[in-house]
This record gives C-alpha cells, structure tokens and sequence, in this order.
C-alpha cells in the first residue's frame, strides 16, 4: 500500500546503506552482488590497452562508438541510448525529470528514493507483501513518475513485463532499474528492446562483469526524456576506460559471454537454496536475480555472528518493507556455499 509520501518519518541513513560498507579486507563475501573479484583477463586487456590515451580528453566520436554498439544490443537507435557512470547517475539524474510525486515500489533498492528525497521531490512508498508481486492498482494515479526494479533487489522477484507496461499513464514516466536483468537467462521480462515514449530503462554493467570500482551503465529510452535527465551534466561525464568498458561490454561475443555467466548463476542458485533450507532458513522464492531474501528469528544478531567467523552477508532491514528477520545473500558457486553453510553450522541460526 502506498505510505511516507513526502519527506518526513523517513530513515535516510538506512537509504543510504549499501552491502559494501558490512565487507571487511578477508571476508567471504555474500553481502555485496558483484560476480567475481574483477573483471575477466580479456576485458582487463582491453581496458590496459586504453591506458596510453589516458592524456586525451574522450571526445564525442568514442561515445558515439559506444552508444551505437549499446544500440545495436538492445535493438535501439543511438540517440535512445545514454551511457551513464554507474547506475547511481542515472539515479541522481531522475529529479531533473521534474516529477509532482514520485512512487517508488518497495521492498526494492533504496538509492532512487534517497537521490529523489534530497531532491525535494515528493515522494510515496509502494510497499508490497509477500509474495511481492506488483500490482499496478496500488500505485496512485496522481504519480507520474514511478520508480521499480527488475529483477527487484532485494526479493529477487521478476515481474512480468505485462504488468510493468500496465503502469504507464498519461503524462506519466516509468523508470525500470534492470541493474541485474543480464544475470538472468534470455533476460526474460525486460523492457530493455522496447521503445516507449514514457519508459526509462536503467542498465549496470557492474554485477557481471565486475566493474563496481569503474562505474558503468546506461540508460535506455526515448530521445526526449534522456535530453531532460542530462539537462546540466558536466562536460567529459565519462572517462576514456569507462566508455571502452562500455563498448566492450555490449559486443555480441561479450553478451553470448554474459548469458552464459547468467546460467552459472541459476544453477548455483538453485543448488544454494536447499541446503539453507536444510538449515531452517526460509528463502523467499520465486527468485530470479543473483541474490536471496532470507528470514531468520534473529538476523542482526545472526549477521554480528557470521562478520565474527569472516563471512559478511546483507542486512535486511534497511530496505522498506523489510524487517528485523531479513537478510540478502548473494548467489556464489559450491566452495563458496560450503563455507557459508560450516559458518552457519559454527555460529548457529
């Protein structure tokens, strides 16, 4: 139901959260959703290549390059593309889109929220139950610009691409976080090849491809909005090893390349998720994103417990419609799992 529309009563310390800051040097590290310490040898090698050029200012012939590659991806024309430094910009740039009220779907990633909050824009909180399944109904109508995820962070919920369409509305703008839509599969569900004149989608490139310290993403969408959410930007917004990572990315042996690491992530996520049940963890499924939402009677005390054995796993709580019981748990292959699971066996549940 919606809640919290405005800007009072809210924690904007728990917005503000991330897996990231849980994550000592040495720990096993479930709490942050990047695949892997760095990217691949071929990516780095491409990226080490750029380096001789780093005394030249990126001009607009290479993010062109960029963009049309991007394009060619996703089916799109270049001028639909905006490449962006992570998809953190792209949530800083949404309150340039002006809105009267922004609706955010909840439980989902906290950072649109928090960049449209300190913007001064209104904002209400959709929050829905389990099974966490959208439902259009719920979002006011007086919205016109609503904020969700997809795959949604932390449910691992993937909401068919029908019932995303079903809420635009006239002189309404939907914005779609696919951050983890390249983890899955066929990337099922996306709205990422279809053009809508009021459809923003956001794209990361650094879960699977392990460019958190990089900063690479892009948004997708018709001409005019991208104009309106650029409106302002610095000049040079991306930088040369950014905008090669970008191009690099998006070449077809890279995306065959990405689809196989997708079906990594759904065989060791369904081998991981029996064997915390085996433990008396409940696991919310249907999951379909690179993640768990878990829920144990105590998970802050069980959290403190596992950083005291070296693993760091994702609060919970900090997420709207969350509680005390929940915890995040990124998707990791067998070894990983094993340690975790003698780790739970350690410190009890």
């Amino acid at each position: 139901m919606p809640s919290d529309a405005g800007t009072g009563e809210v924690d904007a310390a728990k917005l503000r959260h991330h897996g990231d800051v849980d994550v000592r040097p040495g720990m096993l590290d479930f709490a942050v959703n990047v695949q892997g310490a760095g990217p691949p040898a071929w990516l780095r090698e491409r990226l080490a290549a750029r380096l001789d050029s780093l005394g030249r200012y990126p001009g607009e012939a290479e993010d062109l390059a960029a963009r049309k590659i991007v394009a060619a991806r996703h089916g799109r024309t270049p001028d639909e593309v905006l490449l962006l430094a992570g998809a953190a910009e792209g949530f800083a740039m949404l309150p340039r889109l002006a809105p009267r009220l922004a609706a955010v779907i909840h439980p989902s990633f906290t950072e649109p929220e928090l960049a449209l909050r300190e913007a001064g824009v209104a904002v209400t909180r959709v929050v829905l139950g389990e099974p966490y399944a959208l439902d259009p109904a719920l979002v006011p109508e007086a919205a016109d610009l609503v904020v969700l995820g997809n795959p949604t962070n932390p449910t691992s919920v993937l909401h068919p691409a029908e019932t995303i369409r079903a809420l635009r509305r006239p002189g309404r703008v939907v914005v779609v976080d696919e951050a983890f839509a390249d983890a899955i599969p066929g990337e099922p569900e996306s709205l990422a090849a279809q053009s809508f004149p009021d459809v923003l989608v956001l794209r990361s490139l650094t879960k699977t491809w392990a460019l958190a310290g990089l900063r690479c993403g892009y948004f997708l969408g018709p001409p005019d909005l991208l104009a309106r959410v650029r409106h302002g930007r610095a000049h040079w917004p991306l930088s040369t090893l950014q905008l090669e990572a970008i191009a690099a990315t998006g070449d077809p042996a890279a995306v065959a390349e990405s689809q196989v690491r997708a079906e990594h992530i759904a065989a060791h996520r369904a081998a991981m998720i029996p064997r915390l049940r085996a433990l008396g963890i409940e696991v919310h499924e249907p999951a379909r994103g690179p993640f768990l939402l878990i829920r144990v009677p105590d998970a802050e005390l069980l959290r403190k417990r596992l950083a005291g054995v070296g693993v760091a796993v994702r609060r919970g709580d900090t997420f709207p419609g969350l509680g005390p019981g929940h915890l995040r748990l990124a998707v990791r292959p067998e070894a990983e799992v094993d340690r975790l699971v003698a780790a739970l066996r350690e410190v009890g549940i």
